[in-house]
């Protein structure tokens, strides 16, 4: 197999203007001949269906969720970036393409990157024109923040609740279209494989979650927008229903699986508080705006925060990070905190988490400024944790958030199976080793609003697709397959329960591929991991049937597929022996214990083809050019 990035020749300022002039277009009366399979109702998967339908195609949208406002970008709550330069200090399309290169320590595509800044102005445009209710100043303009990574305000925001507005408007858009007969609703369905017809992508097998009956479902295209895979960890700020299972059906029907290893800790996280949890709580970055990040200057220091006097304190990433203070990067910011928690300053009773502390803030803007600016944040740590954040500074601790690896697109977004075009956290495509916060949500709708229905069409206006349907023994076979699995879960009958087993798997997770990796660590994992996928096989302990609602049906399936994952992963992690942006091995790293690239070598997408079951993937390598963006080492200093 040969990748082909398909990127355009040119200026990278110039290079999708280009391309979209020379894509071939979908006369508009001919639009009505296709049909498009879109899965997932996130901001991704919600604004190509829209924006597909309102083009003129025929669009299936298919999501696992109620409703597909029920989709788990409402959790995301700090922001989204744009470079309107609203603020005049200094930002522009090339500031925040330079930024989110750099932010993923070099590990992302150029061209993919300065088209996400380009587009992203256009975003705004559209979600103000949808009335997404975005934060204003006092005269009415439209506010910005500043986010980790960026020394200008460029983050538009809706409070604490920015991904929940962006949904509600995608999603607006998105009914508007089903009503008007362009787009069918398909909730409650789980994908279970992708079918190929003459080795395109044609067709999905999903699962009604409700009665348990397995459906086939025909395009000529797919759109697979069903996020990350950061639940491989079990404990995750990801919803619990968030899962690899679309993914990783694609990937061993032939879709390249690229850089796995890539997983970013939010350092914003409420700490874990006992192994009743199924899922952690995540704090805005937005915070650190105004809270500051401290631990005490002595170890195991048993006091209250507030009764530690300010020359008793480690304001650590201000003294470490001067220009960048407590708005580092995410990546940097999570390994801080590990570190001093392992040095024995954390605080809290279990000693892993530090102090994020809104008392100067209160102090000098008042806490009705505070409040408003926080206040759905401030109560909700105060529901989970009893304590009073007005009062008391918040402790967090870094948690799985998100994941920059993904299926491998091309510049167009398809995958190596033609007709797959892959949207969002699902693809690799523009956050290299580690994504800036707030750019999760600029991806998403960049990619659903912008950028697939300029794609998809060219696919279809140059591909000659012969019509199929359900009768074909590609879709008979596939849809046997999946109910062959489904049965041989129920038939284990062992004796521990998928909770149990997802949980071990976390842990091997967390501890050998987690904030920090080793050759030893992973090698371990390697180890430990295909043991685990044994024991599922053999004793884990599926109840109910398959022609109802089975909630452990569904994660056993969802599990058996993260364990196969995480063995990727960490080969993934093994194969690159240095550290860049959230992937950190401890054997790469420069004396004052930052990620320490190795460009030489390792400067490419790791792109993982599946070669059967129980044989060793094949790695893949599209090698990275630097054009633009000066190769250094990372300074946020």
């Amino acid at each position: 197999m040969k990748l082909d990035s398909k990127v355009p020749d040119g200026p990278v300022k110039d290079k999708w203007d280009k391309h979209k002039f020379e894509m071939k277009l979908v006369n508009p009366a001919n639009k009505r001949k296709y049909t498009v399979i879109v899965v997932g109702t996130g901001l991704a998967g919600a604004s190509a269906g829209a924006t597909l339908a309102e083009l003129g195609y025929n669009v299936k949208s298919f999501c696992i969720q109620d409703s597909p406002r029920r989709a788990h970008s409402i959790a995301a709550q700090g922001g989204i970036n744009a470079s309107k330069n609203y603020p005049n200090d200094g930002d522009s399309v090339w500031r925040l393409f330079y930024d989110t290169v750099k932010g993923g320590d070099y590990r992302s595509r150029e061209a993919n990157v300065h088209r996400l800044a380009q587009i992203s102005a256009n975003i705004i445009d559209q979600c103000v024109a949808q009335g997404v209710p975005f934060a204003r100043d006092y005269g009415g303009l439209l506010d910005n923040r500043s986010f980790g990574g960026a020394q200008v305000s460029r983050t538009f925001y809706a409070r604490g609740q920015t991904g929940q507005q962006l949904l509600l408007g995608a999603y607006s858009a998105l009914m508007r279209q089903a009503a008007k007969g362009n787009v069918e609703i398909f909730a409650r369905k789980e994908m279970m494989d992708i079918v190929l017809v003459d080795g395109k992508a044609r067709g999905i097998v999903v699962r009604d979650l409700v009665n348990g009956k397995l459906e086939t479902h025909a395009a000529d295209a797919i759109v697979l927008a069903t996020g990350g895979y950061g639940n491989v960890f079990f404990l995750s700020t990801n919803a619990v229903n968030s899962n690899v299972t679309a993914s990783w059906r694609c990937y061993k029907r032939g879709a390249c699986f690229a850089n796995p290893c890539y997983t970013q800790i939010h350092p914003t996280c409420i700490p874990v508080s006992g192994d009743h949890q199924s899922k952690l709580t995540l704090m805005s970055e937005s915070l650190r705006n105004d809270g500051r990040v401290w631990v005490p200057l002595k170890n195991n220091d048993p006091r209250k925060s507030s009764e530690i006097p300010e020359d008793e304190r480690a304001y650590y990433l201000e003294q470490k990070y001067p220009s960048f203070g407590n708005l580092v990067p995410r990546d940097i910011a999570s390994r801080n905190a590990k570190l001093v928690c392992d040095e024995g300053r954390g605080v809290g009773e279990t000693g892993l988490s530090v102090y994020l502390d809104f008392a100067d803030a209160i102090e000098r803007l008042g806490q009705n400024t505070i409040k408003e600016k926080y206040g759905n944040l401030f109560d909700m740590y105060e529901r989970i944790t009893g304590e009073n954040p007005y009062e008391v500074a918040m402790r967090i601790y870094p948690a799985v958030h998100y994941t920059m690896g993904g299926l491998w697109v091309d510049y167009n977004l398809m995958s190596t199976i033609p007709g797959l075009h892959v949207l969002g956290e699902a693809n690799f495509s523009d956050h290299g080793a580690n994504r800036l916060g707030a750019s999760a949500l600029m991806q998403g709708l960049a990619d659903g609003y912008f950028v697939v229905p300029y794609t998809l069409g060219n696919y279809l206006a140059t591909t000659d697709l012969k019509p199929v349907n359900h009768s074909q023994v590609e879709f008979k076979d596939a849809r046997e397959e999946c109910e062959k699995r489904v049965n041989s879960l129920l038939a284990i009958k062992g004796k521990k329960t998928v909770r149990e087993l997802h949980r071990e798997l976390g842990l091997l997770m967390w501890n050998y591929v987690g904030m920090s990796r080793n050759e030893a660590g992973l090698k371990k994992a390697l180890q430990e991991i295909p043991k685990l996928r044994d024991e599922f096989w053999s004793n884990v302990n599926v109840q109910g049937t398959s022609e109802d609602l089975n909630k452990n049906l569904e994660l056993a399936g969802r599990l058996a597929d993260f364990i196969e994952l995480a063995e990727l992963m960490a080969r993934d992690a093994l194969e690159r022996r240095e550290s860049c942006g959230g992937h950190f091995r401890d054997e790469s790293q420069t004396e004052e214990g930052e990620a320490k690239r190795d460009d030489e070598n390792f400067s490419y997408v790791a792109a993982w083809e599946y070669t059967g079951d129980n044989k060793a993937p094949a790695m893949h390598k599209e090698m990275l050019e630097f054009k633009d963006v000066k190769l250094s080492q990372r300074s946020y200093k």
